[in-house]
């Protein structure tokens, strides 16, 4: 009796995961409404109201040809075309563009300022993006052992310092989490802040959004008309992209196992469960094969 009230309370790592997901994404949607619902209200009453004084001033105008005028605009926008300036605005398809596009199809960040508008070209980014998306995983994959490698070779490095082995391991992954934020979300917000005319808030909102590979497409390097850059510039930002996101998942992995260890140190039932579960399941799939 005693024993079957005990799995009642028990509840697996599995279900728990679901449940914390679940409930975070109701909280994130809810924030977001409230945060987000007016402002959207207010830009939209805002829009009609000008296109309201354009007519009006321009009486030579009706709304039927501004609407259309509008269409055309928003076809302009998806097609990577800047309706502002003028036909020598920069190329959205020069050699470091192009780069730093096949940078986003690999790491599928797929900002959606930019996408092939030809079929060949459609054609040719689906099979790109099949072969490509592997191969980014296996490199970005290759690249995480690298940096598992220094990262122990530092903890060896600190042993003789520090002889006690959780401060150095503690003291190791905190040196590597300041070190790679300076390195990839510090320094590079402030170079995009400083080329781009942006705030450092917007710099490292733009740094966090690529390297989660969320990819709003609000902001994105090398756009502005109106700025000269130099040839090689979005080229650099796509080999930022690349290194930043294997530290990053890096660091995500290393978060998501403390959340990991510290459920299990606060609820052993957790573990011990987890362990039968993969007996349980072991012997299913060996059962299954006989």
């Amino acid at each position: 009796m005693a024993r079957f009230q005990l799995a009642q309370v028990k509840v697996s790592w599995t279900a728990l995961l679901t449940l914390a997901h679940f409930t975070y994404l109701l909280v994130g949607a809810i924030v977001f409404q409230i945060l987000e619902r007016e402002a959207e209200s207010n830009n939209r009453n805002h829009f009609q109201l000008e296109k309201l004084n354009f007519l009006a001033n321009y009486t030579c105008l009706d709304g039927a040809a501004l609407e259309k005028f509008v269409q055309v605009i928003l076809d302009a926008w998806e097609k990577g075309v800047n309706p502002s300036g003028n036909s020598t605005n920069p190329s959205n398809w020069d050699f470091s563009s192009s780069f730093f596009f096949a940078g986003t199809v690999v790491t599928t960040i797929g900002y959606g300022n930019l996408s092939p508008s030809t079929v060949s070209g459609q054609v040719f980014c689906v099979f790109y993006a099949l072969c490509g998306i592997p191969l980014n995983l296996a490199f970005l994959k290759q690249l995480g052992k690298c940096l598992t490698i220094h990262l122990g070779r530092l903890k060896r490095g600190m042993v003789s310092v520090v002889p006690h082995k959780q401060t150095v391991e503690a003291l190791a992954v905190s040196l590597f989490f300041i070190s790679g934020s300076l390195l990839f979300l510090v320094i590079p917000p402030l170079l995009f802040s400083y080329v781009e005319g942006w705030t450092f808030g917007e710099g490292f909102y733009f740094a966090f959004i690529t390297l989660s590979t969320i990819g709003f497409g609000d902001y994105v390097v090398g756009t502005d008309p109106g700025k000269e850059y130099i040839s090689l510039y979005r080229s650099l930002a796509g080999i930022w992209i690349i290194f930043a996101l294997a530290w990053l998942a890096l660091i995500l992995n290393m978060g998501a196992r403390i959340m990991e260890n510290v459920v299990v140190l606060t609820h052993p039932g957790f573990k011990k469960q987890e362990e039968e579960e993969d007996v349980s399941s072991s012997k299913l799939e060996d059962t299954s094969k006989t």
